[in-house]
């Protein structure tokens, strides 16, 4: 039985990664506490569970159809996939051809909560304000103040930023 409106699934990313003073460097989080305190601090009601667990580089073709698959059995129309930015796009556009009749909205953070909150705090709440106002079926991306089909959010690596691109 579904308790909110809007599923989360974290699968890592920078989003989630802090600095491990023993290894001496950045790790993802196991736990997924960056969606949970986000969410619980903004008084946002979610659905969230945590898969994959990778920097968005590791993620593979085995883990897109693993998401897929937990998407195409979910009850929820409504969909937020944190992701790492690095391949964001790849998995948006695996989403998208598979023609879920849901929205999946992506959003991730190109610095990690745990180091500065606020670009984390910003793109989920976005992500999430945009399942919660809009019902248009698809694969979006929310990052750095925009919401926008996948293919028309597109990270710029110079700027460190997502920008919106023209199709022609």
């Amino acid at each position: 039985m579904k308790r909110t409106e809007i599923l989360v699934i974290d699968t890592g990313g920078t989003f989630n990664k802090y600095y491990d003073p023993v290894k001496g460097e950045l790790c993802i989080d196991a736990e997924g506490k960056a969606v949970e305190t986000i969410a619980r601090r903004a008084h946002i009601a979610i659905e969230h569970i945590r898969m994959i667990g990778k920097d968005s580089l590791h993620i593979d073709s085995q883990d897109r159809l693993e998401l897929l698959a937990y998407l195409h059995r979910s009850e929820y129309d409504k969909c937020i996939v944190v992701h790492g930015t690095d391949t964001m796009y790849q998995s948006a556009l695996y989403l998208d051809e598979a023609e879920l009749d849901k929205q999946i909205v992506f959003t991730g953070a190109m610095y990690p909560w745990r180091i500065s909150p606020d670009e984390a705090v910003a793109n989920f709440t976005l992500a999430y304000a945009f399942c919660k106002f809009n019902d248009t079926k698809g694969v979006f991306v929310a990052m750095h103040g925009e919401v926008a089909p996948y293919d028309m959010l597109i990270k710029d690596k110079e700027a460190a930023v997502f920008k919106k691109v023209k199709i022609d």
